[in-house]
């Protein structure tokens, strides 16, 4: 979900994870709809902390309602589910750390058009936006909001087809990127993947209601029964209490973000048939066949290093820690209102258990290493508590590139591994010796063969540059989401 804004707005990427945009959950045919939805964006909340909507229909009106802030703080809330009625739902949770905060950039989208009414959620990021858009307002269509989804809507809007299917390829033909979307008109919920599968979106049902979201956990919340992912290029939907589906597009091989697997999914979601858990003890177990060490024992950065970390312990039969201590109760809008307080950095959130880790050699498992400032705390805190010696192992390649598909991260150049070599990187975050999975071993940990140069089975340009999708855009910085309008204009 990109927001087109002013250069003045930007800010500053200041995590150390990637972080992907949102999540998106839509039901038919049930009386509990909107109630289901805010379930379904409980379990999806860690794809997006900043703002979450739901758009309910029944049977004649379309209802919205859009908080900034968490699902648990605004739709627990039985007043604000009752205004919300209707046997039909979608919802939507969004994460951005770049303009505007306002409600109006809050999914989902409704729109009033010739054909009836329309909402969107959408989770991903259109690469041709920026021209798209430019066209469009050429054309007299006048935006409301700061997204890139508005733009799926006016194409929608402008297009001379006659059924509602055909006026959505008309508009999906157009756009580029990787993107999962739910639609919901006043008669069909719909779901869409694009043509590489590089956003997920997966089906359910309950009872006869048919589901979709970003995640099987979401459909795990709701006591759902989950039948199979959206596949590649394909439009699934529901009318009439039937499950139908089409391929307008050329046929593509599928490419799905590696990072669903690595860090994004919630660990207990199923992927590819196996649990995203699964796939990262087996990351943490080809890091371990790729190095021989000698080290008292193996300890997990919490929470998204614990299961490589196993994976890693069990192969190379060392001890398992808990060194480190994670404090889930500081949220994202935690008040620094000093330099002092703010110093304390990663000491916010993680301490280290000093007694075990005193005169210790530690491997210190993490999933990824971004631009490496939290790494370097971390590795700062444990010799500070006394270990010997500490070496960083990293659950998956060297992160040199930027993506463009709906994944927030740094620029290219703030990336550590974008020109620093391995004896750089590790003197930054200065660790005893640093060592990342090897690409081959990523493609082995999940799918039990090597990357095929060809034609490699996921999106993996954050290690390789293989970009499935060139953008159209100018993406000035390539930063995903932090965009200025090709004019240097906005209409925000």
């Amino acid at each position: 979900m990109i927001l087109l804004i002013r250069k003045k707005k930007l800010k500053k990427f200041n995590s150390d994870k990637l972080r992907e945009e949102c999540g998106v959950f839509g039901i038919s045919n049930h009386i509990d709809a909107s109630a289901l939805v805010a379930l379904g964006l409980h379990a999806l909340q860690h794809r997006g902390q900043e703002g979450c909507g739901i758009v309910s229909f029944d049977g004649k009106n379309y209802h919205s309602e859009k908080r900034q802030g968490l699902v648990g703080d605004h739709f627990t809330n039985s007043e604000i589910i009752e205004k919300l009625p209707g046997k039909f739902a979608i919802g939507h949770n969004r994460y951005s750390t770049t303009g505007e905060t306002s409600l109006r950039n809050i999914q989902p989208f409704f729109a009033d058009l010739h054909m009836g009414g329309l909402s969107v959620a959408h989770n991903g990021n259109l690469t041709n936006a920026l021209l798209l858009r430019k066209n469009l307002v050429k054309d007299g269509a006048i935006f409301r909001t700061t997204s890139d989804t508005e733009t799926i809507v006016q194409l929608i809007a402008k297009s001379k087809r006659v059924k509602f299917l055909d006026k959505l390829i008309d508009a999906l033909f157009q756009i580029q990127g990787g993107y999962s979307l739910i639609l919901m008109t006043n008669k069909k919920l719909v779901g869409v993947r694009d043509p590489f599968g590089i956003r997920p979106l997966v089906i359910g049902k309950l009872n006869n209601s048919y589901i979709f979201a970003s995640e099987t956990c979401a459909l795990d919340i709701v006591g759902a029964k989950f039948l199979r992912e959206v596949e590649n290029g394909e439009i699934v939907f529901v009318e009439n209490e039937k499950l139908e589906s089409i391929k307008p597009f050329p046929i593509q091989k599928s490419r799905p973000c590696v990072f669903e697997y690595i860090y994004f999914a919630r660990p207990d979601s199923l992927i590819s048939g196996k649990c995203a858990y699964e796939y990262r003890k087996n990351l943490g177990s080809e890091l371990a066949k790729e190095t021989d060490l000698n080290a008292d024992f193996v300890v997990p950065v919490p929470d998204s290093g614990v299961p490589a970390a196993l994976g890693y312990a069990e192969q190379s039969k060392k001890l398992f820690e808990l060194g480190l201590i994670r404090n889930h109760y500081v949220g994202r809008t935690f008040i620094e209102p000093t330099q002092n307080i703010r110093s304390l950095g990663v000491k916010l959130k993680l301490s280290s258990t000093k007694t075990i880790v005193k005169n210790k050699s530690i491997i210190l498992i993490d999933d990824s290493l971004v631009r490496g400032t939290t790494c370097h705390k971390i590795v700062k805190m444990l010799y500070e508590s006394g270990a010997k010696e500490v070496h960083v192992r990293i659950a998956c390649p060297e992160i040199k590139y930027p993506d463009f598909y709906g994944v927030d991260m740094p620029s290219e150049k703030e990336l550590l591994a974008y020109k620093k070599d391995i004896r750089e990187m590790t003197e930054y975050i200065n660790a005893k010796t640093l060592k990342f999975l090897s690409l081959d071993g990523l493609y082995k940990a999940l799918t039990g063969s090597k990357r095929n140069d060809n034609y490699p089975q996921f999106s993996d340009h954050y290690f390789t540059g293989d970009y499935p999708i060139k953008p159209a855009d100018n993406l000035e910085g390539l930063k995903v989401k932090q965009l200025s309008l090709l004019s240097g204009k906005s209409s925000s």
